[in-house]
């Protein structure tokens, strides 16, 4: 297949990007060519929405979250996103929970797969544990990573990711000679004075596998996240993943996981930043085991595609 990636950055290392990257080089090595300027393409795969008008061939949308926030105009955000669902000949839902917000919102298309998102498990063992102050120290290492603000602005906070909560979990349940180390840019006013929490800033690609190869625990509270790539790579690296029960992320999380249990919700538009309550005493375990071979994942993607364009030459 020729296949034209639409709506990437590739050069990029956020969750969607970093994965369609994953996605890329696992087409290439199927013998497909994949890229954002392929010639004479097939099949074109759209992350979550694209800008043009019309496609004269068939697209299929993997899509991720989207707009709900009461502070925001949702309706007309999800505006051009709803038009590309409508036209798509084939939609990917990177969760379960992904598919029941869409549906909710949009209606259920009537060519959809749920395929999780994955990790390059050999190049992830190819990565050595980190070794510091911090993997040296101290008996056990708990590790979270986010995007904590918008625009990496610390005037606006995602507090959705709840980073404070992941430190007040850590300080509960952590171990007298256990240390968190918390990735991504964090400005000093969010900083927790604590001795044993530890902020790196933002890490290459490379080096969270490492800290992730060090850590026994990673902590991702975030409430609702899609299928946060954070979530599969921490679990492909070895960590027992302790997250929400809101969310795709307990989908992904693998079946020793820690699940802290939050309310229902019934996908009706809600305040994203607004102040939630969670219980972190409420903890119980994960029942799912979703597949996080990026190998495995890449397969489903190529035959849903290929099914697509079965489906298109049929007409």
């Amino acid at each position: 297949m020729n296949i034209l990636l639409d709506n990437v950055n590739l050069s990029s290392t956020s969750g969607p990007n970093h994965f369609g990257r994953k996605l890329q080089l696992g087409f290439e090595a199927a013998g497909h060519t994949c890229q954002s300027d392929v010639t004479d393409p097939d099949i074109q795969l759209s992350f979550i929405e694209t800008r043009k008008q019309t496609v004269d061939i068939p697209l299929v949308l993997r899509m991720d979250g989207i707009y709900f926030d009461t502070e925001s105009d949702f309706v007309s955000q999800n505006k051009n996103i709803l038009r590309c669902y409508k036209m798509a000949s084939g939609v990917i839902f990177q969760s379960e929970y992904c598919k029941e917000l869409i549906f909710k919102f949009f209606g259920e298309h009537q060519n959809h797969e749920v395929i999780h998102n994955g990790a390059d498990l050999g190049y992830i063992n190819s990565i050595e544990p980190m070794q510091n102050e911090f993997t040296t120290k101290f008996d056990n290492v708990w590790s979270c990573a986010s995007s904590w603000y918008y625009n990496n602005n610390p005037n606006t906070p995602r507090r959705w990711k709840r980073l404070k909560e992941n430190v007040e979990f850590f300080l509960e349940y952590g171990k007298a000679n256990d240390c968190l180390v918390v990735a991504g840019d964090v400005h000093p006013k969010d900083r927790s004075p604590h001795e044993r929490i530890f902020y790196v800033g933002r890490l290459r690609p490379d080096d969270l596998f490492s800290l992730y190869k060090a850590s026994k625990h990673f902590l991702h509270l975030a409430s609702p996240d899609a299928c946060p790539n954070v979530v599969v790579d921490a679990r492909a690296s070895g960590c027992k993943v302790i997250c929400s029960s809101l969310g795709g992320a307990k989908e992904i999380a693998g079946p020793d996981a820690l699940v802290v249990e939050e309310d229902e919700w019934d996908y009706t538009p809600m305040q994203l930043n607004g102040a939630r309550l969670m219980d972190l005493t409420n903890i119980g375990p994960n029942c799912y085991n979703a597949e996080m071979d990026m190998l495995v994942v890449t397969k489903r993607y190529s035959s849903f595609l290929n099914n697509v364009l079965g489906q298109g030459r049929q007409k």
